[in-house]
């Protein structure tokens, strides 16, 4: 029997690596803008910009392509063995997001999905573009209304077969395909997700606010980060994994089979002593081709001074000390709380030289408010 559209699709799929394909229309994220509307209007979007800048695109496939009529909905698994928590009790060692631990996924997924996209082309006809999440395409409400997994009450896709490890990216197309059947919803009323987040970012079930989030407090947010959620944040320097591994659909995920995605030595819990003594430059070729390298030197120092504050490891401290001097005021302030933490005698001891003359009010009120 000759091979359907689909399983020649499929079939391309495997080959280039994909741990999962399907498909759905164009038209197939009904409801999701209603949401994306409110997440905005209640400002849960934090510093993003860009959420609302592109909203009315994001909305809906065809927004952003008008010519779209199909979607084929791509997974990548990026799994590990081992529990991913464990390093949180690691506390004089950074706890880096499962999926920024080997190459940046963009790179990995978006060449994957034009090697697909060619072949789509050739099969079906007509044209394709490809996306990633750095495109404004709703790629989690499109997952699950294509079948791939489902968002579950962290809002994340959920898969019972590959369980929370997955990259998704999106080959949209003129030619008409089949939709497969969407995924229902099996949380049940399970809640570990929403229980184990340490700053209580869910707002309830299925909802979240970026604001309270620790990947978007890590990774996307530029400024400094409120006090209320420092000690939370424990030693996770770059993202939280916490309501994913506590999946209980994780039972069924495999380790990745692309060998861009394994782990890489430098993002293998990096002792917080070697990274508090990294500049501008080491930063950048420690991290080079990986997702932490796009964040930059500055914001991620404040992320590791925070880890160190929080690790009470007296040893730190004069590398901490030395970041008083950085060149950085998002650094800086950060030195000071971590130093307070550590060793507050000897941040008493220095307020009076380092607090007068600080130019940046935010370290200022730092020394005085760490002081009082």
């Amino acid at each position: 029997m000759a091979q359907t559209l689909k399983s020649q699709i499929a079939e391309e799929a495997g080959r280039l690596g994909f741990d999962a394909v399907r498909f759905t229309s164009a038209d197939a994220v009904d409801g999701a803008g209603a949401a994306l509307d409110q997440f905005l209007a209640d400002g849960r979007q934090g510093d993003m910009a860009w959420l609302a800048d592109t909203a009315d695109r994001r909305k809906a496939p065809r927004a952003l392509w008008p010519d779209a009529r199909s979607v084929v909905v791509l997974g990548l698994n990026y799994g590990r063995g081992g529990d991913p928590l464990a390093i949180l009790d690691e506390k004089s060692r950074g706890a880096i997001s499962i999926y920024a631990q080997g190459a940046d996924y963009h790179d990995v997924l978006k060449a994957k999905l034009k090697a697909l996209a060619g072949r789509v082309q050739a099969l079906a006809g007509g044209e394709v573009k490809v996306f990633v999440d750095t495109a404004p395409v709703m790629e989690k409400p499109l997952a699950a209304r294509a079948g791939l997994g489902w968002q579950g009450k962290h809002t994340n896709l959920v898969s019972r077969e590959l369980g929370s490890w997955l990259f998704i990216g999106s080959i949209f197309t003129t030619a008409k395909i089949a939709p497969d059947a969407p995924e229902q919803d099996h949380c049940g009323a399970c809640r570990r997700c929403l229980d184990v987040c340490p700053t209580g970012a869910f707002t309830a079930p299925y909802q979240i606010d970026a604001r309270a989030c620790i990947s978007y407090l890590t990774i996307e947010h530029k400024g400094h980060i409120a006090p209320r959620y420092r000690a939370a944040m424990g030693n996770r320097i770059f993202g939280c994994d916490d309501c994913l591994a506590v999946c209980p659909w994780n039972k069924f995920a495999r380790t990745a089979r692309e060998a861009r995605l394994a782990m890489r030595a430098e993002c293998d819990s990096p002792a917080l002593a070697e990274l508090l003594a990294l500049d501008d430059a080491a930063f950048r070729e420690r991290f080079r081709g990986t997702p932490i390298r796009r964040t930059g030197r500055n914001r991620f120092m404040r992320n590791v001074l925070i880890a160190a504050g929080n690790s009470n490891d007296r040893s730190l401290v004069p590398l901490v000390e030395a970041r008083l001097l950085d060149d950085s005021p998002l650094v800086r302030a950060m030195a000071v709380w971590a130093l307070g933490r550590l060793a507050p005698q000897r941040l008493h001891a220095l307020r009076t030289s380092f607090a007068a003359g600080e130019p940046d009010p935010v370290v200022r009120g730092e020394w005085l408010g760490a002081a009082a």
